[in-house]
This record gives C-alpha cells, structure tokens and sequence, in this order.
C-alpha cells in the first residue's frame, strides 16, 4: 500500500481467511464506510488530547509543545498532581491551559466526544489500552497507544475490528523502530547488504526491579512497595509480574523486527513457543532490601526470570525475543540481524558482511552505521537531540502528528499492534502448556500477501 492512500483504498484491499478459529470477532472489513475525515484541522496545526498524562505521558506534552503545528487542547487523568505537572508544562510553554478531564476511570470518554481535537496519545496502564484505543477510533479521531498495545487475543482483535469498521487509524507508538543505529541496519536490509533474511533475535533485557519497586521516595528507585502504596508504574506494573508469566513487554524488540521482516507485508508470523525460567529475581529484591519480614517477601511472583521466546514466519525466518527484566543486568536489546551475506549484532556493536569484512572477523559496526545512516535521521537528527531515548522519542511523536496533517494512515498501524502485542497472551499459553506451539492469528485476514511496506520509506516521517 503506498503510504499516501487511505486504507479503504489499500489496506483493506484483497481478500484472505483468518486462521485464528474462534479468537476471531465476526466483523468484516466494512469496505463502504467514508473514510475518515478531519475535522477543524488546516495546514499549520493539529488538536491533540491525552488520555494519562503520568511521566510517560507528559514527557509526550512536552515534545507536542515543541511543535509550531500542534495545540494541546484536553488532558485527561485520575490522579490531581499528574493534571497540575502538566498544566504547569503547557503554561511554560506559553500555551493556553488544556481543558481538564478527571475525577473517575471513565472521564476520557467525556474528551472524546469533543469534535475539536482530531489525535488522542494514550499513555495508561496496560490494561486501559485497548478500551481507549477502541473508544478513540470509535469516536472518530486518530489512536496513538503506547506499548504495548493489547493483552489478550480478544483485545487485539478489538483493536483491528475497530481499525477496519471504522477507518480511523490507530498507532502503536513503538519508538524503537526508530532508533538510529536500527534505522540504519533497515537501510542496509532494505539494500539487501545482509542478503535474505534467516535468523533475527531482540528482546526486552533491562533491570527493572527499582521501577517495580517503588515508594515514591524518588522518580525510579528506593523501597520494595507496589501497588496503592507505591509510586508511577510501581502501584499497577509489578502486578502484572504476579499473576502472569510470559512476555509481558515484546515490542520493542519485535517491533523493529517486524519491519526489518516486513510482518503483515508480504510476510507474517505463524507460531510461536515460549519457555521460562524459575521466578527468583523479584522475591530476592525484596528480602535483600527489606528482609525476610517484610510482608511483600511472601508474595509468591508468577513471572519467570527470563522468557525465551521462539517466533516462525511465514517466509522461513527465525526470531527469538527474550524478556529479562528481574535480575541485575546491564540494558540490552539483544538485536541480532543475520542473512545469507552476513550479520548485525548490538550488543557487541559488530557486523560481518561476506566479501567486504576480514575473513572470520567482526568489524565494528559504527562506520556502515554512519554510511547507512537512515535519511529522517539525517535530516531531523539535530531537531532530535534531547528529545528522550536518545531523540527516537521525536520520530514517533512526528510520524503520528504528520499522519494526521495529511489525512493518511499511521506507519505503523493497527495490524501492527495487534501482532506485536499478541506474543504476550500466546506466550503465556504456551508457557502454560509445556512450551507448546502456539499459532498466530493472521489479523490482516489474508491481506499480508498483497499489503507493501511503507515503514520509513523516505525523508518525510
């Protein structure tokens, strides 16, 4: 699909049948449906309201207010001090104050029956992101959802049913699709430097134990408490690690993988198998910083150490993505990049390419990323700097807003989300079942095989 067509014009073009049995909702893709319209947008600026404006969402405000071509016109929140923080943004900026939405769970549905504001970026727990994804496209106004973006087969379903009968976009705001050195490597994977795809690995591989724990003492660290108790992510996020064990956080691994593979264009995931190790990192923590007589050192946590994550594409290809989030250990997202011609490693910062590299010897990486730097990086790299991990916080922020000034699809998409997200759920199954296979719902219902790429396909977003 070129990127400047509407999806009722591509992306719901073609036919195919879904494989996901009676995970599957009923709804058809309504092909007669107008598409969406904007709505008291020009030119010069897009409207935007935020539904969760914690630290993750104001830091989303903040880039927003940088632009001479956006207006922040709603805020919605439950928790007072998360409306002050951001007010006191907007008015640094020397903006209008947005209007308020608060006092319970449901508020966000009230600012979005507002016909003023044409993008929503929902920055929520976890489990609010389908609902407010859903709603949002319901209410005929773009969808940026943070990640990830569903936490059950039935949601991502939700997620794409909606995306078809209604025609309003939904991105899932994945930016390390966007980081440098990744945009660099899809450059020289699109130039086929590394010849055909093979075997890819990534995951998620970050100590967060002071973000799991956390008794608001400072931003990120200090205590063992989560929960009502606790502080930002603490009071909701270590839950998840109690009552579930699988890949509770894949995207941004498989994110940047699934474009490296063009995953629901021209190709897409079959099954997947999911392994886990013990569950000890998060009860140590507890009893190393607060001692066996803590209450929280009886908690009994479901999540295993580390989640290994075996992923079999359509096309022949390999991907292991691994979750590692409860033990010490340096960041890393593990990206291994390997084809017929050679290979792509992160964490050594080494590439071997056949032919040009020293017979059986790395080379480090860092001159073909500068050769192969990806052009929106070239040309808004400096616009970037500062901007949060590293500036790629920018390029997701940019792609939703430009999307919605030119009235097209968002780059990375619905199916996107659906498929990224859906290694969650299905890894639990099959953790739950003895590592057993699983098979992928094929969410585009078909339209993979006629569906292109179109993930950063210039200078422009």
């Amino acid at each position: 699909m070129d990127r400047r067509l509407f999806i009722k014009t591509g992306a719901l073009a073609g036919v195919g049948a879904s494989v996901a049995g009676n995970m599957e909702s009923s709804a058809a893709p309504n092909t007669t449906k107008a598409p969406f319209i904007r709505r008291g947008v020009d030119d010069r600026s897009v409207n935007l309201g935020f539904i969760g404006v914690g630290l993750r969402g104001r830091s989303h405000v903040g880039r927003i207010l940088k632009r001479n071509d956006c207006n922040v016109v709603a805020i919605c929140d439950i928790d007072a001090d998360a409306i002050a923080a951001t007010q006191k943004t907007i008015q640094k900026a020397g903006a209008s104050d947005a209007a308020v939405y608060t006092g319970d769970e449901f508020a966000f549905e009230k600012l979005l029956e507002r016909d003023d504001i044409d993008g929503v970026i929902i920055a929520t727990p976890w489990l609010w992101h389908t609902r407010m994804s859903v709603a949002t496209m319901k209410a005929g106004k773009y969808a940026g959802v943070e990640v990830s973006a569903s936490n059950t087969i039935e949601e991502c379903w939700d997620l794409v049913n909606t995306y078809e009968e209604t025609g309003s976009p939904c991105m899932i705001l994945e930016n390390v699709c966007y980081r440098r050195d990744v945009m660099a490597i899809l450059n020289m994977v699109r130039r086929e430097m590394f010849g055909e795809l093979l075997h890819m690995e990534c995951g998620y591989q970050h100590d967060l134990r002071a973000v799991k724990f956390n008794n608001g003492s400072q931003p990120y660290g200090g205590g063992v408490e989560f929960g009502e108790n606790a502080y930002s992510e603490a009071k909701w996020r270590t839950d998840h690690s109690v009552y579930r064990n699988g890949d509770l956080y894949p995207t941004h691994g498989i994110g940047p993988i699934g474009v490296y593979a063009n995953i629901n264009r021209g190709n897409r995931f079959l099954s997947l198998t999911s392994t886990a190790s013990k569950a000890r990192g998060l009860h140590k923590y507890i009893v190393d910083q607060a001692g066996e007589d803590h209450p929280n050192a009886s908690v009994r946590f479901k999540l295993g150490d580390v989640i290994t994550t075996v992923i079999e594409t359509q096309m022949g290809e390999s991907i292991i993505v691994s979750h590692d989030t409860n033990s010490p250990r340096p960041y890393s997202l593990g990206f291994r990049v390997q084809g017929t011609e050679g290979l792509w490693m992160d964490l050594n910062k080494s590439i071997y390419l056949q032919g040009k590299s020293p017979e059986h010897q790395w080379e480090d990486a860092e001159e073909y990323l500068k050769q192969y730097d990806h052009p929106l990086w070239k040309k808004y790299g400096e616009t970037a700097q500062g901007a949060g991990h590293g500036g790629m916080d920018f390029f997701v922020d940019h792609a939703f807003v430009e999307s919605i000034k030119r009235g097209v699809d968002t780059p990375l998409d619905a199916y996107d989300a659906a498929a990224w997200s859906a290694i969650t759920p299905l890894s639990e199954r099959s953790i739950s079942e003895g590592s057993a296979p699983q098979p992928f719902p094929d969410f585009t219902r078909g339209r993979w095989m006629t569906r292109k790429p179109v993930f950063a396909l210039d200078d422009e977003f």
